[in-house]
């Protein structure tokens, strides 16, 4: 269901909250789509029904990482999808304002999330979009979260801003934020050049507005990063939540990884130029695998120099070291047994060991690790971890602990 200007209208009128929250009991309840929306029907009418039910539905999901202002956003599913952690947000809005406390632009606000953490760390924003309904989604959630004096919303093209951009100001503001569609027809777009606003106007911004940041895809070839731009992925829980393009007044080094642990806590690695590969050496008696963002940066080699580990392969981000490591960086696992990869001989093994559940991970290698998990499940009741990898080139299998707690 796609909501329409006309819709988020009603939506913000006290007929529509009520029609939001009855959605949200029915959905609670246990309700399914059918039966749920036909009672909905009944009661609102048939009109208002489908948006309405979409909305609660949206912020059900929006509330784990939205908290208590996901009762008051309006979203559509493109743009919860596409706005992110706001604490995330929180954190970008805070380093793009440190020198320059703005005004700031929102080039493409979408559903004003952006905007909402600018107006938050005390900016004055003009958030633009050319989709109606983006720009009438942030002008909802601005005035939900008592921001509509800080939020200018206006129908303007990024792609035009940006060209006309000079001394160093985007729509008449000296920071801006972009966060360009990388999706189209529900599917990924990953060539830079055809996202929407396209890489020429990424590149544009970056070059004429020295106080901008642009939110990029996790997968961008470093190749493409500009000189001067700072290039930074940030992990959340392992997992790559965002990627980001520092321009050229407000990078400090080439490259950063950027991890927030499970409490909270930041934690960032940086290199002023690439710091090329790790070295590599046998596998050892501890295996350490890195985060996504220190993988994805290609700052390995800076893990592993502080660990005094080696790769077990050119070509393969895992570390191996005489030691385990307390280090937010990676994940230790104790090495059991090396073997050349064969699922008959690994089974053999892990059944000596009296190895029943197995956890599989793999890199660098074909295998699917849950079907591999189900061909070596047996009847003991040991755990083990196997790692299926490269070592020197041969494909290998590495039975190893569970880490600590695990």
């Amino acid at each position: 269901m796609s909501a329409t200007v006309e819709d988020i209208g009603w939506l913000r009128s006290a007929d529509g909250a009520a029609a939001v929250a009855r959605a949200a009991d029915l959905q609670r309840e246990g309700a399914d789509l059918v039966g749920g929306l036909a009672r909905l029907r009944a009661e609102v009418g048939a009109g208002h029904a489908g948006p309405a039910w979409e909305l609660a539905r949206l912020r059900a999901r929006a509330r784990p990482a939205f908290g208590a202002d996901a009762d008051v956003l309006f979203l559509t599913a493109e743009t919860l999808e596409q706005a992110g952690r706001p604490e995330l947000a929180a954190r970008r809005a805070t380093r793009l304002l440190t020198d320059v406390p703005g005004p700031a632009a929102d080039l493409g606000c979408g559903a004003g999330t952006d905007a909402i953490a600018l107006a938050r760390a005390g900016a004055t924003v003009l958030a633009v979009d050319r989709d109606p309904v983006a720009r009438a989604l942030t002008a909802a959630n601005a005035a939900a979260l008592g921001l509509a004096a800080r939020v200018r919303v206006s129908d303007a093209d990024a792609v035009d801003l940006v060209a006309a951009a000079s001394d160093g100001r985007v729509g008449g503001c000296p920071a801006a934020t972009l966060d360009p569609a990388r999706r189209a027809e529900g599917r990924r777009q990953p060539d830079p050049d055809r996202w929407s606003p396209p890489w020429s106007t990424v590149t544009a911004l970056l070059d004429r507005v020295p106080a901008a940041v642009v939110k990029v895809a996790p997968g961008l070839d470093h190749d493409r990063v500009p000189a001067g731009v700072e290039a930074e992925w940030v992990s959340v829980g392992g997992s790559i939540a965002e990627a980001l393009l520092w321009a050229p007044g407000l990078a400090t080094v080439a490259r950063r990884a950027t991890l927030v642990d499970r409490g909270g806590h930041v934690h960032e690695l940086a290199a002023p130029t690439d710091p090329g590969p790790a070295p590599t050496g046998p596998v050892r008696g501890w295996l350490h695998e890195p985060d996504a963002a220190a993988i994805r940066s290609g700052l390995v080699a800076l893990v592993a120099d502080a660990l005094g580990a080696t790769l077990v392969d050119p070509t393969i981000a895992y570390l191996t070291s005489d030691a385990p490591a307390d280090d937010p960086w990676v994940t230790s696992y104790r090495v059991a047994e090396v073997l050349p990869f064969g699922v008959k001989r690994l089974r053999a093994e892990l059944r000596a060991r009296g190895i029943g559940r197995v956890t599989v991970k793999k890199r660098g290698s074909p295998v699917e690790p849950e079907t591999l998990a189900r061909q070596l499940r047996g009847d003991g009741d040991g755990r083990a971890v196997v790692v299926v990898t490269r070592v020197a080139g041969a494909p290998t299998a590495l039975v190893c602990d569970p880490p600590h707690g695990a």
